[in-house]
């Protein structure tokens, strides 16, 4: 289907997510990840490395959205790449702008809100 037939956005070309060497430009994954269609609800990401026991994961978040509480069994590091963030964590409100980097251990309840639009890069290192 192409957009005069209804379709928003483009297809996702085949990336490679694992191997002995991955290199991304991340301003264009950004561009590629906020031009697809359709987002689910008031988020959209893109696993960008796979691996059993790490995940780089770029997600992008409308202003106003959230991705409710969760925890995860890995460590895990949000870094803030555009916009502006809540995480809650732990009864405590951390702030997140541009260029922000906040970890989190294992098993940690956090929730992301989004106060402006927003793109960050999601990374989880899963036990072994």
């Amino acid at each position: 289907m192409n957009q005069s037939e209804g379709h928003v956005g483009r297809t996702r070309q085949p990336i490679p997510t694992s191997g002995a060497l991955l290199s991304f430009d991340i301003a264009a994954e950004v561009r590629r990840l906020l031009s697809e269609q359709p987002w689910q609800a008031e988020h959209t990401a893109n696993t960008i490395v796979k691996y059993s026991d790490l995940r780089i994961v770029l997600v992008a978040l409308k202003a106003g959205g959230r991705l409710h509480e969760h925890q995860t069994s890995g460590r895990l590091s949000i870094q803030s790449l555009a916009g502006e963030m809540h995480v809650h964590v732990d009864g405590h409100v951390i702030e997140m702008s541009t260029g922000n980097l906040l970890t989190l251990d294992r098993d940690v309840p956090h929730d992301i809100e989004a106060k402006t639009d927003s793109v960050f890069l999601l990374t989880i290192a899963w036990p072994k």
